[in-house]
């Protein structure tokens, strides 16, 4: 098991603070079975057994919170598994985005960029309990949006998922494309993550 995650690797992980909803957890494993079928599901359920940390992620309840550290060990794990790269973590942010059941009700208040840039702090709550998310631009003449994330340390894959996320919950409000890409990073040296969204 040590081409998948090394011991000293692994140690470096499981110091990951915080947890996140179950939600996020379940439809990784969701993204996994559209993508790789029920045979790669039952093959990243049982890597992370013998790594430790026994899964089985259609049986986790989405409102309950889990060791943030589950997740980013998933994502270790697709990486060398399927060797997920950029545009596939992307990816599965945004099908994240298209089927989280706690997003669809929030989504129901978000009738507006203004509006959503108002509740990004609270919705961020809902599926994280470290971190702070907020809005520091919003520039609907110019098109883009600058949301800042503070106080928030996981694994730089992590960047990507936020990529496709945020960018599809844009999109769901005003109907455009949107392109998000981070423009700051704190495993690049910087003091909090900040995303640019552009459509």
């Amino acid at each position: 098991m040590e081409q998948i995650i090394s011991k000293e690797e692994l140690l470096e992980l499981e110091q990951i603070k915080g947890e996140t909803t179950g939600n996020s957890i379940k439809n990784t494993g969701e993204f996994v079975l559209k993508e790789e079928g029920k045979e790669g599901l039952r093959k990243l359920e049982e890597t992370m057994e013998a790594l430790g940390f026994p899964i089985n992620y259609q049986k986790i309840k989405a409102t309950d919170y889990y060791s943030s550290k589950l997740l980013a060990i998933t994502f270790v794990v697709l990486k060398r598994l399927f060797q997920y790269g950029d545009d596939k973590f992307q990816s599965m942010g945004e099908f994240r985005a298209k089927v989280s059941i706690i997003l669809k009700i929030l989504m129901k208040y978000l009738v507006s960029l203004d509006k959503a840039a108002k509740e990004i702090p609270r919705m961020w709550r809902k599926f994280f309990t470290t971190g702070d998310a907020k809005v520091i631009e919003l520039d609907k003449k110019q098109k883009k949006i600058i949301l800042r994330i503070e106080n928030y340390y996981f694994h730089p894959i992590q960047c990507r998922v936020m990529e496709g996320i945020f960018s599809t919950l844009v999109q769901m409000i005003i109907g455009n494309k949107v392109i998000c890409r981070e423009l700051k990073c704190v495993h690049q040296g910087d003091t909090c993550h900040e995303f640019l969204l552009e459509w």
